[in-house]
Parts: C-alpha cells; structure tokens; sequence
C-alpha cells in the first residue's frame, strides 16, 4: 500500500474515534442516561452497575423490596453519581416503608438537578405525610375542585339537585327534585343510569340514604311517602301514607338510620320526627313539646350517632339532641345559629349542616361550629354536603342547578399522588402497568375510567392503551390473622379459636387465609382457603407461648407474605390488648405503618378483653386503614370482614403496545403515566426492561 494511502486511512480512523470519543463525553454528561446510553463504550463499573441496576429493578416489579434495596445500593457503589439509580432506590425504600432514607436519596437527586416538579412533588407528599400522619381533619377548609352541571350546552340533564349519595366505587347518585328522577353518574359527571321510580313516578324526591342491608331510600315530599328501591335503584315498595297517624307524613324531607334498622325522617308537615322499623312499619313520632323544648316548628335535617338523635329546625335555626326513643336531652347548637339549615349528615365524629350559601361542621361533644366551605356570594341555596369515598365533598345547589364537587385547597395545589407500582413486560411487546392514586393524605381515589389516563413511553403516546382492571371493583381479599401467643393472652384460649373460626367462616371460602402465630419467634401456622380454618383448634397451633412478642416482627412477617396477594389485603391481630417488653425493637411504629400504608395493607384488631389496647397497637390501627373491634360486641364479628373487603383501593390496570426497541433486553425502556380528574392531575415516571433475547 502507498504511503499516502496509509495516511488517509489513518487520518479517517482518527476522525471517526474522535466522534466516538465526543459522543461518549456528551452521554457521560447525563446522569439518567449512564445506565442505558446505546452505541458507545462503557466502562467495567458501568456495566457492572447496569447489571446490578437491572436486577434492583425487577426484584422491585416482584415485590421483594429487600432485595431490591441491596441490588440497587451495589449498582450505586459502582456509579455513585447516577441520579437513575438513587431514584429507584428510593422507590425501594419508600415501599419497605423507610420514608426517612428514601427522602434522602431523592432529596440528593433532586439537588443534583434530577426530577424537576415531579421529583420535588414527591418528596413535598411524602415529608408531609410523615408529619400528619393520614388524619384527616373535618374542620379544614374546602374550595370547589369542579362540579357536576345541570345543563349542557342546550341539553337539559338533571334538575334542581337536592341531595346526592356516593357510591364506593366513585359513583354518585343525585336526587333531582325538579326532573323527578334519580341519577347515577360516574366521577367524570357522565350519566349511566336513569331511575324515575314505579309506573306513576317519582312525586318530589327530595333526600336519599342507603340502608344497612343495601337497599336505597327515597322521601317523596309531595307525595307523602318514602319509595324502598334495591341497590341498583329499582322500586321495591311504598313506605308511609299521607296523613298524622302513626307510619303516616305530610312533606317527608330528610332520612337516617339508627343501628337497629329504625329509620327516622323529618315530617315537615306535621312538624315531627317520624320513625318505622327496618320493614318500613310505623313504630311512632317524636318532637311535639316536652319539658325543656318547645316542640319543632320545621324539623329539616336529621342525623343518627350512636345513641342519639340530632335534628336542625329550619325555623328556630337550632339543632336539637334526642335520645333513639324520641326523649329531649338537650340544645346541641342555639337558635339563630343557623339562618336556613337543610340536610344534616354524619361526617367523622362531626355532623355537616348546609346553611344558604355555607357548609357547617358541628362537634358533637360541644356544640361548637365551623365553617368547612361555602359557594360564594352569587344567589345560592345548598341543600346537601356529603363525603364521598375519594375525600373530597359532595354539594348540591339547588339554585344554580350543580352539584360541587370540593376539596381541601393542598390538594388542588399538590395534585393527585400517582405511582407505578409494577411493569410486567413478560409478553413485550405487550406491557402491562399497575398504577396507585391517591391524594395527599394516602386516601385512594377510586372510580376512575379509561379518559382518567394517559401513558407514554418516552414522552411518546403509547399503542393500544387500555384500562383492565380497578382493584376497588374486586370481591377477593387475602387475610392474615395474627394470634397473640403472650403469656396473659393465653387464658384467652376459647375466644381465641372462636374468633379464628367466626372470621374463616366470614370469607365464605373465597381468597387466601394466612395465620402468624406471634410468639419469641413468629411463625406461620397456616395457608390455605378459609374452609379449612372454620374447625380451626388452638391444640393445632405450634408456637409456644412466651413472655416476650415481639409484635414488629409478626407484623413484618404477615405483610411480607401479603405483598404478592390479592391486591386487596389486611391483617387482623387477634390479642388481648397488652404488649410485652421489646414488642417493636427492630421496627419501629411509624416504619411498622409506612410500610402497611406503602403497600396498601389495613391493620385490624379483635380485642379479647374490654377496654382501651395499649397505645402501640392503637397507633398501628388508627394509622392505618383498619378498626378496632371486641370480640363479644352485640353485633358480633360479621362485619369485620366485610369492612376490610369494601375498603377503596386506589390500583388500576392497565396495558399498552411499545414501539421501543429492547437492545436484546439490555435497554431500560422509559415509561410514564398521567392522571386527570377535574381540576386535578399527577404524574409518574418509571421504566423497566423486556426479556432478555
């Protein structure tokens, strides 16, 4: 070859590694792209690092969040300025319920320049949380998040709303007064049922409550009479005629049920109270004069707790204390406290009164008001405000023809709180995305559709999205019950077994039961269909009694195995109250809860004996989704499942084709999903890797 032949091709050569080399300069300047950067020249800790990042990432999508956290920390020793990799790793240390660690490395990214808003959100939503815990205050102040119109455009859907009744998968029933129907919308405001009662119709429907056993309840105040219908809205039966005899009403206005069944409505007519048992026979009224009251003079809303009756006069502006038989107690709140109170709803430990233009909270102990929202100065007329299941509050205006949707002000600002929890990329190009949303104070936000959601990958739309699946529609739920094997538990012995047995019998054979005995060492005692545990017997228990539980460890143990259950799961501690010494020496309380509310497990408590738990398992329960329950209550165990299995769950599925190319299953492939309810939004971003090829 001629020398300057050589020269030439050497020349190129040099030319070609130097745009090699300046490319892999540009790469190695961002941070998020070390890991997947194709095309270039890796180091020997690069490669080591994307290996190990990859397996931190899928132990992540298989629940075993342990393991994800020491995969990734490796990946991080060999690239320790990878803002990816702290990324995941605080995902992993959000889930195993280490809040503090995990902002800590999302604050070091964030301070890198990684994340942006979103990144900045997050670490706002989690600190915040740390501090308040999932409490949730009656007494804050709510503003309009949207509304549900009347009319749109020159079509006429509902008139005069009166009252509304949420649904627990997100749906709201509304009470039109002036159309004479009952509507079922979704939380998207669109119309999915229709109901205009028997073959005469409605006559004024003007409130609506749902029963204990399911059933929906109408007053008609024009028609003298109250309409049973079934859950899904269809007539049942008339309950009440016109006149003033017992079972009888003249202007039937607002509805409550006591525990027993009874059903109180206020009879504006009559100027009373008006009660029927559970299979809609008069039983009597209540409400004329009796020493130290006055007598109603328009009786509006009404609302029972526990043993007492509250009902607001519209007249005197007061709301008046009874006792479930109809005897006066007191004055809860003065008169001309109120200038026009309507409906009047349980809420909490609170009661919530709609005055003109304004919600009203009252504390039952003292009397004492506060203002929750209001509409504004434009002509108005609230009759209604009720919670629904997503934490927001429900109002109709019967003036300007909408029903408000309202929310506390934070959580317009902060926006919904989205996480993509798992990827299954087992069928790519075929991908599957399971997303978590919630508010800002943990509480899943249920009922969404399809047009709630927008995914893709790489900031590009995704192919073929679809939404499969919503947890909170799902009737399967896996429990673990954990027995208290102490010392002072163990007389307890017979309740015990019943208990283990009644709550067996109560899943009626469907979804897994697990029990952990917690003894110095817990263990898992059983796994298997309910069925099997319905003859459960304390001799078949293993784990012996001991003076030391170290409930921390039964607790980590039960969730541990509750990761990759059902998506709906709770634990229930069956105890006699007490805690030994050393009961949370490895986990503490508040990580104990992180790590329950992190991966949507409820805690609760059958309590073998009477009176208070010890504060570390209150703080368990009360933080978490779960109730506290005595196990020789009147009303028995029955409902303690079905209050778990009904809890919302903020999960959904959903599936898209990827247009990205895998690199043989070496690419970390980008993904990210957005959120949009209303006024509201919230978005996430992760990514995964397909099979390796």
């Amino acid at each position: 070859m001629k020398k300057s032949r050589i020269v030439s091709v050497i020349r190129k050569a040099c030319a070609v590694a130097a745009v090699i080399f300046s490319a892999y300069v540009v790469s190695a300047q961002n941070d998020t792209a070390g890991l997947t950067a194709q095309n270039r020249i890796r180091t020997a800790n690069e490669g080591l690092a994307s290996q190990e990042f990859r397996r931190g990432v899928q132990a992540y999508y298989r629940g075993s969040f342990n393991e994800a956290v020491m995969q990734l920390e490796k990946s991080l020793s060999y690239k320790s300025d990878d803002n990816l990799i702290l990324d995941w790793l605080g995902k992993a240390y959000y889930r195993s319920g280490m809040e503090g660690e995990a902002l800590s490395v999302w604050q070091k990214a964030y301070d890198s320049g990684y994340g942006g808003l979103l990144m900045q959100n997050r670490i706002e939503i989690v600190s915040e949380r740390r501090i308040t815990g999932s409490s949730y205050e009656n007494s804050m102040r709510y503003t309009e998040a949207g509304s549900f119109s009347g009319v749109r455009g020159n079509t006429l859907i509902f008139s005069e709303p009166v009252s509304v009744l949420p649904d627990s998968d997100g749906s709201v029933w509304i009470v039109a007064y002036g159309t004479n129907d009952l509507l079922k919308i979704n939380i998207n405001g669109t119309v999915i049922k229709r109901m205009e009662g028997p073959l005469n119709g409605f006559d004024r429907p003007l409130d609506i409550i749902r029963l204990r056993n399911g059933n929906l309840l109408v007053s008609e105040s024009a028609g003298d009479r109250l309409s049973l219908l079934k859950p899904d809205g269809s007539f049942i039966k008339y309950i009440g005629t016109k006149g003033r005899g017992t079972g009888q009403c003249i202007g039937p206005q607002y509805l409550a049920e006591d525990a027993n069944g009874n059903i109180y409505v206020t009879d504006y007519g009559n100027s009373r109270v008006d009660v029927f048992d559970s299979e809609g026979s008069g039983l009597f009224s209540f409400g004329n004069r009796q020493d130290g009251f006055d007598g109603f003079q328009g009786p509006t809303g009404i609302a029972v707790m526990e043993n007492s009756v509250y009902v607001a006069d519209s007249v005197t502006g007061g709301v008046y204390q009874f006792d479930l038989s109809g005897n006066y107690e007191r004055v809860l709140v003065q008169e001309k406290t109120f200038r026009r109170p309507e409906s009047m709803k349980v809420w909490g430990g609170y009661l919530v009164v709609c005055d003109s233009n304004k919600v009203i909270s009252v504390d039952v102990s003292t009397g004492a008001t506060y203002e929750c929202a209001r509409s504004g100065n434009a002509p108005s007329r609230l009759t209604s405000a009720v919670p629904d299941v997503n934490g927001n509050v429900l109002v109709t205006d019967i003036k300007t023809n909408e029903v408000y949707v309202m929310a506390k002000m934070q959580e317009l600002i902060g926006g919904l709180f989205v996480q993509i929890e798992r990827v299954d990329a087992s069928s790519f190009p075929n991908v599957t995305l399971e997303l978590r949303v919630e508010n800002r104070h943990r509480q899943p936000v249920v009922g969404l559709h399809e047009e709630n959601f927008y995914v893709t990958e790489d900031k590009r739309p995704a192919a073929e999205q679809k939404l499969v699946g919503s947890a909170s529609n799902n009737t399967v739920e896996d429990i673990t019950l954990i027995l208290d094997r102490s010392a002072e538990g163990s007389v307890y012995g017979a309740q015990m077994q019943s208990v283990v047995r009644e709550l067996a019998a109560d899943m009626n054979g469907t979804g897994t039961l697990r029990i952990v005995s917690a003894g110095a060492v817990p263990v898992t005692e059983y796994k298997g269909s309910p069925r099997a545990a319905e003859q459960f017997s304390n001799n078949a228990v293993k784990t012996p009694l001991s003076d030391v539980v170290p409930i921390d460890l039964a607790v980590r143990l039960a969730a541990n195995d509750l990761i990759n259950a059902e998506k709906k799961r709770a634990i229930i501690f069956v105890t006699a109250g007490k805690v030994t010494q050393n009961a949370f020496t490895r986990y503490g309380l508040a990580e104990l809860a992180s790590y329950l509310n992190n991966n949507s497990i409820a805690f609760s408590v059958v309590q073998l004996t009477q009176g208070a738990a010890d504060d570390e398992i209150n703080y368990l329960c009360t933080n978490t989704e779960g109730k506290e329950y005595y196990v020789f209550r009147p009303e028995g165990l029955s409902a303690v499942i079905n209050d778990l299995r009904t809890l919302p769950v903020g999960l959904y599925q959903l599936t898209y084709v990827s247009s990205l190319h895998t690199n043989m299953g070496e690419a970390y492939l980008p993904v990210e999903a957005e959120i949009y309810l209303m006024n509201r939004s919230g978005r996430d971003e992760s990514g995964y890797f397909a099979p390796l090829q």
